[in-house]
């Protein structure tokens, strides 16, 4: 049960995971935004172009019917007449083309940011693999989408059927008019339904989004031991780690303990804390912190101070103080130099004294 609970993906995936996965190409993107993105601008690129595409298209109507009768077919001819033609439909649809082909570039930049992959070009023998297409089919990722081009679909054909309905007795009314005004009012319909076409499938592109970060995150899930496995290979073994912290702080100590000897008083609490202190008026602003410790540690700075005959003074409140307050190799904050100069002094008139305090 443990082992079981340990492999179930219900972590986030990693900064690492979601990095490999984007260099992968695997990010999450709709592409219902972009149909609805090129939709709309198509739409409005034709409208807004509509006299020049109108204008350009009767030109080369009016070429070709006036040369048709003019033409010797040959295989140059016909090679230059398809060349023309060719030419003549590039520059008609050329500026509509590369207009869309920015804004579906510039739409995926939005999405998922510059991105470029050569791996999802690479061929997998998975997709032939029949039983994962099967699988595929009835996933939870392909039932979504049919729900949502069922929807897509109904919606459309609705909103279709009501604008184009509205507009049925003014179609009648266009039989003796001008085939310029009858364009000119075919585009107005189809700008029309273009506005609200986009409005639908933009939200239905709002909820794509989501369910395509959803349902990214969710492949992208981690068990706890895919976790720590990828902790141990990023930051190291755990255990390795906490053995060298282990060493670490042990030279630490040890270091400490070294400098005792040169304090010149050991302040106790007496025997949760102690701390050891140096002051030389000639090369020190203040007096020093070389060690300090609590419960064993406090222990063994008393016992080197005692093997070196350091002056061990009993003060809770200074030792508590000191403690908290000042780090090994810190100097003594100003708030406390009158209580430290005290003990100092009381240890300078010791020494010039008969003898020395021992704790």
């Amino acid at each position: 049960m443990a082992n079981k609970s340990a492999q179930e993906k219900t972590e986030r995936a990693t900064p690492r995971k979601l990095k490999q996965a984007r260099d992968r190409g695997q990010v999450a993107r709709s592409m219902e935004l972009n149909s609805v993105a090129v939709i709309s601008l198509g739409f409005v690129t034709i409208y807004l172009m509509g006299p020049l595409l109108y204008e350009n298209i009767s030109s080369l109507m009016r070429h070709s019917l006036t040369e048709a009768t003019r033409m010797t077919f040959n295989p140059v001819m016909i090679r230059g007449l398809f060349a023309n033609t060719i030419i003549s439909y590039a520059k008609i649809a050329g500026p509509i083309l590369l207009a869309l082909a920015v804004l579906a570039y510039l739409i995926n930049i939005a999405q998922v940011g510059v991105l470029f992959s050569a791996k999802t070009l690479e061929p997998k023998l998975d997709k032939f693999n029949l039983v994962k297409g099967l699988g595929r089919l009835v996933s939870k990722r392909s039932l979504a989408e049919l729900v949502r081009d069922v929807i897509k679909t109904i919606l459309i054909a609705i909103v279709a059927y009501k604008t184009i309905s509205g507009w049925v007795p003014g179609f009648m009314e266009l039989a003796d008019q001008t085939v310029g005004v009858y364009v000119k009012t075919l585009g107005k319909l189809a700008l029309l339904l273009a506005i609200k076409l986009s409005a639908v499938l933009f939200i239905i592109a709002l909820f794509d989004i989501a369910f395509q970060r959803y349902d990214h995150a969710s492949k992208l899930k981690m068990s706890k031991q895919e976790v720590k496995e990828e902790m141990k290979d990023t930051d190291g073994n755990p255990l390795i780690k906490s053995r060298l912290r282990q060493v670490q702080r042990e030279m630490a100590r040890q270091r400490m303990m070294s400098e005792i000897p040169k304090a010149d008083v050991v302040v106790t609490n007496p025997t949760h804390i102690a701390v050891a202190l140096k002051y030389d008026s000639e090369t020190m602003a203040a007096p020093t912190v070389l060690a300090k410790g609590q419960r064993l540690i406090a222990e063994q700075i008393k016992r080197v101070a005692r093997e070196n005959r350091i002056p061990i003074v009993e003060n809770k409140p200074l030792a508590r103080s000191l403690f908290k307050l000042v780090d090994v190799g810190g100097v003594v904050p100003a708030t406390l130099f009158r209580a430290v100069a005290e003990v100092l002094a009381h240890i300078y008139r010791l020494k010039n004294g008969s003898g020395v305090s021992r704790g």
